[in-house]
């Protein structure tokens, strides 16, 4: 089976019945990761998680299959959860789908692949599984999830407080949900008491900012400014900024000059694509200068190619947990670096 971004909400609830391998892709790995928690909750016992990476199935591809055959140390309920990087898993599912026994539920969110890609084609026709591919959403999208996300919390937003909870978070739907969260706990807000949240509850909070998050860092590095970027690897340490979160924001950004480009062409006017857009409420107004910036610098075959840098990168920090800061310090560096020469 598969599923487009905006049909799987409606239909979680029938994949998580009769689907066991699910296989969640594209370059919003918040949302792919997102939409494997919807499927762990409406699973009737998840279980025991048992967590693979793309790394331990290229290396060892019987081992996916051995696991989600085989039962937890006190018989219970179990499931499979891979984090896998394009098409790594792509040989340890082709095993797990000719075996016989019963398997447990695997989910597998790979960063970097696509619902075109040779795992994804090994699953899409299959009514025992689901691709689906995620992009990131934009303004007016993400704050409509933040809206529904509070009002399932008891919370009522007043004002432009979902923009401004979208853009703390740069659009990472885990974010946005820790946000809602303890903004209703902060209210003592349910959905039988709902609370109306105001601009100073959101502060009280300590809810991340544009100036105090991940945007200034972002811009700095796509936008070539090579002077800012050593005071934002230095902010990023002090204020504990996990450099995983850090780099998943630049894919983001990185994704959002795709689809951007995409629209331009190579001939277009980026002035008038980007005015349309912010008209519509896709982008939001602040952005329109750095966004501007950033597509004269990133489009072609420089931007494909740091699509590819920044899965590396990402592939790098995974392995490499203890030495993630320096890697992504570095890689930043080259990244920023390349920005400067203008197309």
């Amino acid at each position: 089976m598969k599923a487009t971004q905006k049909d799987f909400r409606g239909q979680a609830q029938r994949f998580a019945r009769e689907a066991g391998v699910f296989f969640f892709c594209g370059p919003d790995e918040a949302g792919a990761a997102d939409a494997a928690q919807q499927i762990l909750a409406l699973l009737p016992d998840a279980g025991e998680r048992v967590e693979l990476s793309g790394g331990d199935l290229r290396r060892d591809p019987v081992r996916l299959g051995d696991e989600a055959r085989s039962t937890s140390l006190f018989g219970d309920k179990r499931h499979i959860y891979v984090r896998a990087q394009g098409d790594e898993a792509h040989d340890a599912v082709e095993i797990l789908l000719g075996g016989e026994a019963e398997a447990c539920p695997v989910l597998i969110v790979a960063s970097g692949a696509t619902d075109k890609s040779r795992t994804a084609k090994l699953l899409a026709n299959r009514p025992d599984a689901v691709v689906a591919m995620f992009y990131p959403p934009d303004l007016r999208q993400m704050s409509d999830m933040v809206r529904s996300m509070a009002d399932a919390a008891g919370v009522r937003l007043t004002g432009d407080l979902a923009d401004r909870i979208a853009r703390g978070v740069s659009f990472d739907l885990r974010l946005a949900q820790s946000e809602v969260n303890k903004l209703a706990l902060y209210l003592d807000a349910s959905p039988q008491a709902p609370r109306t949240a105001e601009a100073a509850a959101l502060d009280a909070i300590g809810a991340r900012t544009e100036e105090d998050g991940l945007s200034p860092i972002v811009n700095a590095v796509l936008s070539g400014e090579a002077g800012k970027l050593p005071q934002e690897l230095r902010r990023m340490r002090e204020l504990g900024l996990n450099p995983v979160g850090v780099l998943l924001a630049i894919e983001r950004r990185a994704a959002q000059l795709a689809m951007l480009a995409a629209k331009v062409g190579p001939r277009g006017d980026i002035n008038a694509l980007i005015e349309s857009e912010s008209a519509a409420r896709r982008i939001f107004w602040k952005d329109k200068r750095d966004l501007h910036d950033q597509l004269r610098r990133w489009r072609g075959p420089r931007l494909a190619r740091l699509v590819d840098r920044l899965v590396a990168l990402h592939r790098a920090l995974l392995g490499n947990s203890q030495q993630a800061e320096l890697l992504l310090a570095q890689g930043l560096s080259e990244i920023t670096r390349a920005a400067m020469k203008r197309n």
